[in-house]
Order: structure tokens, then sequence, then C-alpha cells
């Protein structure tokens, strides 16, 4: 017999050897030795009151063998004569809709401007270092793009638009922990994303599909209303049937080649703001009930998450970092943009949220209308090139105490940071427009409320968190191609259609069912 059960566990208890046996026969009345096993479904934490929570979706297997297995097989066809089905970009929409192509029996011909993980971590050290962006290989562009030197983070709200256990089964297959099936907040961590994201490489190869690296899309040669051909970088000129578009939100350069070629956009809403970054102690402190002692072993780093509204404007924490680091992901020279990322320990002595304001596409950009759909392309543009004047015309980061910001005062010194080119003391709080600034000011002021403690001179807000979405929709039909194009499927956070690692792999499985006829 199996039965799915929920258990609450006191830190405590969680010390006991076998407390989930323990339990589970207390909660059967039946003796231990009937309980062949316990499977852990789910895990979270209830820190709500100081009394800390272990919360625990198990099956329990009475008199009857434990199984482990994974739901899903992936059969992956050898497609190397099957018919190709051009993929541009090899970030996580781009990656499954490779691996879903294999699956179909089609051969996914992935074109990635940048470079494999490995040659790629070069690049990210001249940023972090040197100051230098390589525009085709940054912390955004290259293989796994932006996700894979993020921290992983694999919680979605899109639980309608495809099967996520699918996608973290995969995930676990190509070398991801099982842990990730287990976690109620799940993660992978920024050091183990790049081998999972190369076995999954390596499965493309395997199976007769193809990855190019350093192969950058400059144009599209468009006849009959079809994209008859794709122009790379090296002037070569591939003839294609059906293309996938995957380039992630960064990739502004394809924005303005499908604007230039007169092909439908349209202005997207989006959000931009700063990182703010606290020591890791103070909100294990706020969360666990702890301040001024270190959390308890059996604690992870703590996060949060964070909204409040400000005349109908939402304010929120975005890609949340407990025990994380702040990285440069800035995808020019000339601009300054601020991403978060944490190891799989989240060990850091840093904790680091994006803390962004709603910027409406029909409402708040009436100044950058001539730029038409990509209006807020532009306005994202020039609060990055306003953070790198701000910081001393490099990678340094134009930065505040937080408490400064809010009372409006430029600050003396800053506190220490993760973020590895350094920080610059800059005005903040007057150089960001009102819309932005105003309702994170009050949006801090909220939190310090919510949150007694987060309200602190000892956190520093850093600018710009600029790439938390896209700015341009690139619209498709039910059919999950272009309404104009009739072989192009704008896919994942560049299309529009994603907000994470799990929503736009599930939309790239979509587009490759959609690609291939089997929608």
């Amino acid at each position: 017999m199996i039965k799915e059960i929920q258990l609450r566990i006191t830190l405590q208890e969680e010390r006991k050897p076998d407390i989930l046996i323990t339990k589970a026969s207390e909660y059967f009345n039946v003796d231990k030795t009937a309980i062949s096993g316990v499977k852990i479904l789910r895990k979270s934490i209830d820190a709500r009151k100081k009394s800390i929570i272990l919360n625990y979706k198990v099956a329990v297997f009475i008199n009857e063998q434990p199984t482990d297995e994974i739901a899903y097989k992936f059969n992956y066809k050898d497609v190397t004569t099957a018919k190709p089905i051009h993929i541009i970009g090899f970030g996580p929409a781009g990656m499954y809709a490779a691996l879903r192509c294999l699956e179909l029996g089609y051969k996914p011909i992935v074109l990635e401007r940048g470079k494999n993980v490995q040659d790629r971590r070069r690049d990210l050290k001249a940023i972090n270092q040197d100051h230098i962006v390589n525009e085709d290989s940054n912390y955004c562009f290259g293989e796994g793009g932006a996700g894979t030197y993020s921290d992983g983070k694999l919680y979605t709200r899109s639980l309608k638009r495809g099967d996520v256990r699918k996608i973290f089964e995969n995930l676990v297959y190509h070398g991801a922990t099982n842990q990730i099936l287990v976690d109620a907040h799940p993660h992978i961590g920024t050091n183990k994303l790049p081998k999972v994201v190369k076995n999954i490489r390596e499965t493309i190869l395997k199976f007769g599909g193809e990855v190019h690296f350093e192969t950058k899309v400059v144009d599209f040669n468009i006849r009959d209303k079809r994209i008859a051909s794709l122009v790379l970088k090296n002037g070569e000129e591939l003839d294609v049937n059906q293309v996938i578009l995957a380039t992630g939100h960064s990739a502004r350069d394809i924005y303005y080649l499908l604007d230039k070629k007169k092909v439908q956009l349209k202005a997207k809403s989006f959000a931009m703001g700063v990182r703010v970054e606290h020591p890791q102690d103070i909100i294990d402190g706020i969360q666990y009930h702890c301040r001024g002692e270190k959390r308890d072993e059996l604690l992870p780093a703590a996060a949060y998450s964070l909204v409040h509204q400000v005349n109908h404007r939402g304010v929120y924490s975005f890609c949340m970092c407990p025990g994380g680091f702040i990285v440069p992901a800035a995808t020019a020279n000339g601009e300054i943009v601020v991403n978060g990322m944490s190891p799989s320990k989240r060990n850091n002595e840093f904790a680091n949220s994006g803390i962004v304001v709603e910027i409406n596409a029909d409402r708040d950009l009436y100044k950058y209308e001539n730029h038409g759909a990509l209006k807020g392309l532009e306005y994202q543009k020039d609060l990055e090139r306003l953070a790198f004047t701000a910081g001393g015309r490099s990678q340094t980061a134009p930065a505040q105490r937080l408490t400064d910001f809010v009372e409006g005062k430029l600050s003396s010194n800053l506190n220490p940071t993760s973020y590895q080119p350094g920080l610059k003391s800059a005005p903040l709080h007057s150089l960001f427009p009102k819309i932005i600034g105003g309702s994170l000011r009050k949006g801090f002021k909220s939190f310090g409320e919510k949150m007694k403690g987060y309200y602190t001179s000892e956190a520093n807000i850093i600018g710009v968190e600029s790439r938390t979405s896209s700015p341009v929709n690139i619209p498709r039909n039910d059919q999950l191609c272009h309404p104009e194009i009739s072989n192009l499927f704008p896919c994942g956070e560049g299309g529009g259609y994603a907000g994470g690692i799990v929503s736009a792999a599930m939309d790239g499985e979509r587009c490759a069912e959609a690609a291939t006829g089997h929608l």
C-alpha cells in the first residue's frame, strides 16, 4: 500500500534519525517495521512563527517495496537525416525546443551567437576584472543563455502552460540534483548549471542534432511571407524551412532587424529598478526570528518576496538571491546592467534581490513614442547609459546606501558588496526618473514596515536592474507562428512569452511542437 500524507516536523524533530518513518507510523498507527520506506514528494519551510516548521508531503510505503522511478522516459530519436528545424538561440527556450525536436523525430540545428559554457568563462572574467564587455559572449549570451549563470531558480507560476514536472525531470536526467523535484522553491546553483547545460548539448549532438557556437544571425531573407534563408555574420546564407526564434530578451539587434524588415512588433510593459544587497545575516534574522544569532544549521539562507502598490503601480522584489552575488549583465560597452545569482549552497555572506517598478508601455513612455514598438527598449537603454556615466564610465556600478536613497542624500561611503567590478557612490535618488525613483522610495519604506530591519543603512542599492523581461513583444497566432511570417515561431523571454527558466523551457517545447506540426 502507498499513501500520500502531509507531515509537520519541528527543527528539533528534524535532527532525529528516521523521523519521517516515526511520524508516518504514528499517523497510520502501525509499527515502524511495517513501513518499508518514505519518499519525500515536497518540502517547504513555515517560518511565520518563532517555532519554525518543516512541511513535508511524503509517499509512505506500507508493506511494499519503495520505488524511485522518474515518471518520464525521454525517447530521443536519431535525427541525423531527419527534416531540420532551425533554432536561433541556445538558452532555456532554445535548449528545450531542440530536445523536443529530438523526441518528435526532427533535426534541431541550433545557431548560438555566443560561446560554449567553458569558453564563456573567460569573457565573464573580462567583464568583472577588466570591465570589457564582449557583445556576443557575456552573462546573457552564450550556451544556456542568461540562465546558465543565474542560480537556476526554477520556481514558476506558469503551471497551465505545460508540464512543469517533465521540465524538472529532464534537468535531473541531464545532471541536476533530484532535490529540485522536492523543494517548494527549487534551484540548481550557478556552480552546477554549466554541467547540466553541457550535458543537454551532448544529448542533442549524440542523437544527430547540431549546435553551432559563435554563429550570429544578422539578417533574414523574407519571400512570400516566409523566411527563406538566414544570413550569418560570416556571410554564409542558410536555407531554412521552419525557424524558432529563441534569442532572449537582451538580443536587441533582433528587435532592430525585425523592425527594419517591417515585421510586426508590439511595445510591451516591463519593469526596472535596482538591486538591493543586505548582509545575509540581516535577512536570516528577520525571516527566522534569530536576530543577533546565526540561523539554525538545518535552515537554508533565508529568502523574501515583497510587493507594494504605489499609485496603482507595482513595486516588487524580483529574482531574489539568498547567499548570492551581484554580477555585471551588460551586453554592450557603454551601459551598466546588474543581475543576481547564487551558488547551489547559497553560502555567500550577502543576500540580493531586484526591486523593480512596473513600467506601463501605453501610459509611461510618451516621450519615446517616436520609437514605436521599440520605445520601451530605448527607455531601457537610456537608463543603462545613465548608470554607466554615473558609475564612472566603466563596469563600476552607481550605488547608494538604502536609507540615503530614500532620504535623498548622497552616501559618503558604501557598504561592502559582492559586486566584483566595484561600486561608486552616486545620487540615484535624483538620477532615476520620478516614476521609478519615487515609487522605489515609497516601496522601500513599506518593505521596512513589513520586514522589521529590512530598511537599514547596512544595505546598498545598486543600479540598474533593467532586464527583468522583454520590453518588446513579437506577436504570434494560435499556431504560435508570427501572424505575418508563417514559418517564424517567436519563443520564450525574447518573444515576450516567458519569465524565467521553467516557463521559457515549456514555451520552447510548445514552439517545437508547433514548428513540427505536432501542437
